[in-house]
C-alpha cells in the first residue's frame, strides 16, 4: 500500500475545514441581514487593508464608502462598525439595552475571564457596575471630599514641576502618578510618593498593557486565536503583567481582610470584602476574590490612563498654541487669582472650560472605543443583527464628525464656545462613551482634568525645550497618546 505524501493530508483536511467553515458561515448569515461592507478575502478577510498600528483610521475612511453601518471581517471574527454621531448614539442610547455587551474578544477572555467590570458579561457586569458606582458616590465621587483630595495632589504635583526650575523633563510618569493616587486613595485610602518603586511598577504594567493591547500583533491574535496562541509573546506577555498586578491586589486586599470593620469601611476593597461577607449563604456569587481582583485592577488601570492621557495632550497643546494657554491664564488671573482652583470656578471659567472640552475631543483618547456586543437579535437601521454581534461605536468618527465640530482636524477651542463666548455643550461631545457601558468614572474625570489643569496653568507657562518639534501625531497602543516629549515649566509665581 502507498502512502500519501504527509503534507497532502493535512493540506487536504484544511481545505475540507475551511470548506464546511464557508458554508456553516453562510447558511448562518443567510438568516440575517449584516450591512454590507468590504469584500473580505479567504482565511484573512479585511486584515489586508487595515492599518495594524491605528486601524480606527481605516474604521474611519471606510465609512466614507460604505456608510455609517458596515461589516468588516477581521480573521475569523465579523463586526459591525458604527460612524458618526448619529448611528453611534442611536445604537448606544436609543438601543441602549440591546447594544450593552461584551464581545468574547479573545486576548481579554482569557486573561480577565469575565471577571471585574470593564470587560465582564452578563449578570456579572451588572452587579459590579452597581457596585462601583455606589461605592465610587459613597467614597466622594462628584463631592468636596474627592475635590479635596484632587487638590491636595494638585499641589504635591506642582511641587514635583517646580523642583526642575524650568529645565526640560518628560513628565509621562509624574502624571501619571498624580492621577493615579486619586483613584487609589478610593481603593485602598493610601497616597504613593511619585518615586514610590511599587506605584512605578504598577504604573509600568499599565502602561506597557496599554501599548501592548492596541498593538497589531494583538490584532493579529484576536483575529487567529486558535494559530496565535502557539506563535505569539503578546498574550503571554500581557498575562504576567496582569498576573503581577493581581497578585499585588490579592496581597493588599487579603491583609485588609485582617483588620475589617464592617461599621468602619475605609475604601472600596472594604466595602467589597463586606458585601463578601453578605453573599456567602448565596450559592449565585458575585463578590468573589476573582472579581474584587479584576474590578480593582480594572479602575486602577482605567482610572489612571485616560485621565492622565488627557492632560499631558493639554500639556502638549499649550505648547503648540501659547495663544490659547495665555487666554486660559489670563481667566483663571481674573476669576482664580492667587487662590485655590476650586469646582465651583468652572460655571465662571467658560474659555477653559472649552479649552479642556477640546483637549478631551482633538486627543481621541479611547478612538475605537471598547468593543460593544448586542445581548439578542435586534433590528437596527433596515438590518438585522444576531445575538453577540461583535460591535466597534467608533469614537473617533463621533469627535471627529464634521456635522458637529466644523474644524474637526484642527485643536479649536471655539467648537464649545457660542459668539458671544458661552460655554455650549455638543451632543456629539462623546470621550466617556454612551449609554449603559459610559465610563463609571466620568465624573470623577471631569473634576480631576479641570482642578489639576487649572492649578498647573496658574502656576507655571509652558514650553517646549529650545529645538525641540512639538508632533501632534499620536503614539501606537489601545489608548491614543501624545508621544513621549519634554516640557519646560517655568514658574509664574
Amino acid at each position: 500500500m502507498i502512502m500519501a505524501d504527509p503534507t497532502i493530508w493535512v493540506l487536504s483536511i484544511v481545505l475540507c475545514l475551511f470548506v464546511a467553515l464557508f458554508f456553516t458561515g453562510r447558511k448562518r448569515n443567510a438568516q440575517y441581514k449584516l450591512p454590507p461592507g468590504p469584500r473580505p478575502l479567504p482565511i484573512i478577510g479585511n486584515l489586508h487593508i487595515l492599518d495594524l498600528k491605528r486601524p480606527y483610521q481605516t474604521f474611519h475612511k471606510l465609512s466614507k464608502k460604505y456608510g455609517p453601518v458596515y461589516t468588516i471581517q477581521l480573521g475569523e471574527e465579523k463586526a459591525v462598525v458604527l460612524c458618526g454621531h448619529d448611528a453611534v448614539k442611536d445604537a448606544l442610547v436609543n438601543h441602549a439595552e440591546e447594544f450593552s455587551g461584551r464581545p468574547k474578544v479573545p486576548l481579554f477572555h482569557e486573561i480577565i475571564k469575565g471577571h471585574g467590570v470593564i470587560f465582564a458579561y452578563d449578570d456579572n457586569w451588572k452587579v459590579m457596575r452597581r457596585f462601583t458606582l455606589s461605592t465610587l458616590r459613597d467614597f466622594g465621587m462628584g463631592r468636596e471630599a474627592i475635590e479635596n483630595k484632587i487638590s491636595e495632589e494638585s499641589n504635591f504635583l506642582v511641587q514635583k514641576f517646580r523642583a526642575y526650575k524650568g529645565e526640560p523633563f518628560n513628565n509621562i510618569m509624574i502624571i501619571n502618578a498624580a492621577v493615579a493616587n486619586i483613584i487609589v486613595s478610593i481603593l485602598l485610602s493610601h497616597r504613593f510618593d511619585y518615586e514610590d518603586p511599587t506605584l512605578l511598577r504598577l504604573l509600568k504594567i499599565v502602561n506597557d498593557n496599554v501599548r501592548l493591547v492596541g498593538s497589531p500583533m494583538a490584532t493579529l491574535y484576536n483575529a487567529y486565536p486558535s494559530v496565535m496562541r502557539w506563535c505569539s509573546t503578546v498574550k503571554n506577555t500581557v498575562a504576567r503583567n496582569v498576573e503581577e498586578m493581581h497578585a499585588f491586589i490579592r496581597e493588599t486586599f487579603t491583609n485588609q481582610k485582617k483588620q475589617l470593620d464592617v461599621n468602619d469601611q475605609r475604601n472600596l476593597i472594604d466595602t467589597f470584602l463586606v458585601k463578601q461577607q453578605e453573599e456567602k449563604p448565596n450559592p449565585n456569587l458575585y463578590f468573589t476574590n476573582d472579581n474584587l481582583t479584576a474590578l480593582v485592577s480594572d479602575l486602577f488601570g482605567a482610572g489612571m490612563e485616560t485621565t492622565s492621557t488627557t492632560l499631558r495632550w493639554g500639556l502638549l497643546l499649550m505648547m503648540k498654541y501659547p495663544e490659547i494657554q495665555k487666554k486660559v491664564q489670563a481667566e483663571i488671573e481674573k476669576v482664580i487669582g492667587s487662590a485655590e482652583p476650586q469646582v465651583t470656578h468652572r460655571k465662571e471659567m467658560p474659555y477653559t472650560d472649552a479649552v479642556i472640552h477640546e483637549i478631551q475631543r482633538f486627543g481621541n483618547i479611547v478612538p475605537s472605543n471598547l468593543p460593544h456586543a448586542t445581548t439578542q437579535d435586534v433590528k437596527f437601521r433596515g438590518y438585522f443583527l444576531p445575538k453577540d454581534t461583535h460591535v466597534i461605536p467608533l469614537l473617533t468618527s463621533v469627535l471627529y464628525d464634521k456635522d458637529h465640530f466644523v474644524r474637526a482636524d484642527e485643536f479649536y477651542p471655539e467648537h464649545f464656545l457660542d459668539s458671544s463666548g458661552n460655554f455650549v455643550r455638543k451632543e456629539a461631545f462623546m470621550p466617556f462613551s454612551a449609554g449603559k457601558r459610559t465610563c463609571a468614572g466620568e465624573n470623577l474625570a471631569k473634576m480631576e482634568l479641570f482642578l489639576f489643569f487649572t492649578s498647573l496653568l496658574q502656576n507655571f507657562t509652558f514650553k517646549a525645550p529650545p529645538g525641540e518639534t512639538l508632533d501632534l501625531m499620536p503614539a501606537g497602543g489601545f489608548t491614543c497618546a501624545p508621544k513621549p516629549y519634554k516640557i519646560c515649566a517655568l514658574p509664574r509665581v
